[in-house]
């Protein structure tokens, strides 16, 4: 390690140290917001489930969740028997429920509409930046490391990036920092540093993020070795990334937003079991996570949002399982959440666009309210306009 360590060109450890290791000044309040994409279009109707209403089970004759498998809530609703985790989240007061969740003019497609959420944009703009990336963008000015959002995975969403500053991608610390010590891209550091800045503008751009990520690797790698959970997490990759999330947040580190994905939502076909199983993967790993936080003092200063790209029609296909639809629900979970429980009244299957849900709220609400009572931005200013803000945290 020490070896390893000396090739990170020394430019690089003086950027660290004139920036004091650590800018207080970009998270001042310490707290972290933890985003999770449930890739695919997860229905939101088998997860809330309406077990008391007569349209659901007729628009679902096989697809449908029994009442008696339903983990109840309300004298209405309750959640998908994969969720078992989420119903003590929701006892103890550390859940929201936003029900009915979109856009006007919702687009069916996975891409559109994951570029519509990342973005943070109206269906009839196209955006070629995130609304995360913005954020960094605005609140992040002076700052050389990229580390302050951190995706866990080995490619970067488009919500995490910016006009001038983006997110990293580290889906293994260890592996980044060994990574990024490897030669070339110390020989490509001190080409930049001595002055050879290429005129097209895309290479100066690839010359600049390699480093930054250079400069980042060896902190994130440093601070990830600090905390080492003891909670018991899921086995499989969802459960891996939210643990190093929880030691990356425990140890300390300056990174205000995380990013994680679980993907196969997409359930065409025979959707009751796949489905129930992503859920209890999400449930089950979103409360060691959670445990993991409270024990160590640090689940009030965390607050997680997860959303899909689209939830699913209304009726179940021929297949057993449903096709794309539109507005969703969200959760928001953490320690400071203001109105636990359901923030809003259950979407109205009497009431549909052809054979799908109408929202009820803006997704760019809930971006407004994450960026401005969470992260303390200009909500305005990332977003591009005014929206509501929600009594919620």
């Amino acid at each position: 390690m020490a070896s390893a360590s000396l090739m990170i060109p020394s430019f690089l450890r003086d950027l660290q140290a004139s920036q004091g290791g650590i800018n207080r000044t970009f998270a001042e309040s310490g707290k972290k917001l933890v985003i999770v994409q449930l890739s695919g279009g997860n229905d939101g109707l088998n997860t809330v489930v309406p077990y008391k209403n007569d349209i659901y089970y007729s628009s679902r004759s096989n697809l449908s969740i029994k009442e008696n498998d339903v983990f109840k809530l309300t004298d209405e609703l309750g959640f998908n028997p994969g969720m078992e985790k989420f119903k003590e989240l929701y006892d103890n007061g550390n859940l929201s429920i936003i029900n009915s969740v979109g856009y006007p003019n919702p687009d069916r497609s996975h891409f559109r509409a994951m570029d519509i959420w990342q973005s943070g944009s109206g269906s009839e703009e196209y955006i070629d930046t995130g609304w995360l990336g913005r954020y960094l963008d605005s609140e992040c000015e002076g700052c050389a490391n990229s580390h302050h959002a951190i995706e866990v995975s080995d490619s970067l969403s488009l919500a995490l990036k910016g006009e001038k500053r983006n997110g990293i991608a580290v889906q293994d610390p260890g592996r980044f920092f060994y990574t990024s010590a490897e030669n070339f891209f110390s020989d490509v550091g001190k080409i930049y540093k001595e002055g050879n800045h290429p005129d097209e503008h895309n290479v100066e751009y690839l010359y600049k993020t390699v480093v930054e990520a250079m400069s980042s690797a060896e902190y994130v790698y440093k601070t990830s070795k600090i905390y080492e959970s003891r909670q018991s997490y899921p086995n499989g990759e969802f459960g891996k990334h939210l643990k190093t999330i929880a030691e990356l947040i425990i140890s300390g580190i300056d990174t205000s937003v995380f990013y994680v994905s679980l993907g196969g939502f997409d359930t065409h076909a025979n959707q009751k079991g796949r489905q129930e199983n992503l859920l209890k993967q999400m449930s089950d790993g979103l409360y060691a996570f959670t445990e993991d936080l409270k024990k160590n003092d640090r689940l009030n200063d965390t607050l997680i949002f997860t959303f899909s790209e689209f939830g699913r029609r209304v009726a179940q296909n021929a297949s057993n399982g449903t096709d794309h639809g539109t507005a969703n629900n969200v959760f928001l979970i953490g320690g400071n959440i203001t109105k636990p429980g359901f923030y809003n009244s259950a979407p109205n299957l009497a009431d549909l666009d052809n054979g799908d849900l109408n929202y009820q709220l803006d997704l760019r609400d809930i971006y407004a309210t994450l960026l401005n009572k969470w992260l303390g931005a200009d909500d305005s200013a990332v977003l591009g306009g005014s929206f509501n803000k929600l009594n919620i945290i």
